[in-house]
């Protein structure tokens, strides 16, 4: 794919991004080198590669995912929250229709 000057123009347009002419044209060569390159990372071959979230192996510290019984550092202070609540429906702080 190449691109040439109209639709860098588009491109600036569509950014709301202000753009000389002289800059729309040095901005084509540019462009269409960037999209060279990530022409060519579509030919590397990556059967048997599984894909990665980052460069080194991280494994998450998973914990339970239980209330905490104990009432000063965890649950069962839903009533006392809710007390605060201007409006509390069905065990749940009651909002506003936003969307009609």
């Amino acid at each position: 794919m190449s691109v040439d000057t109209a639709t860098v123009a588009k491109i600036a347009s569509l950014a709301r991004i202000k753009v000389t002419e002289s800059e729309l044209e040095a901005m084509v060569p540019e462009l269409n080198g960037i999209l060279a390159w990530v022409e060519q990372l579509g030919e590397v071959d990556v059967t048997g590669i599984e894909p990665m979230t980052a460069v080194i192996p991280n494994t998450l510290r998973l914990r339970d995912d239980a209330i905490d019984a104990d009432p000063l550092t965890g649950g069962g202070k839903r009533d006392d929250v809710l007390a605060n609540a201007p409006a509390a429906e069905h065990g749940f702080f009651g909002v506003p229709k936003v969307i009609e």
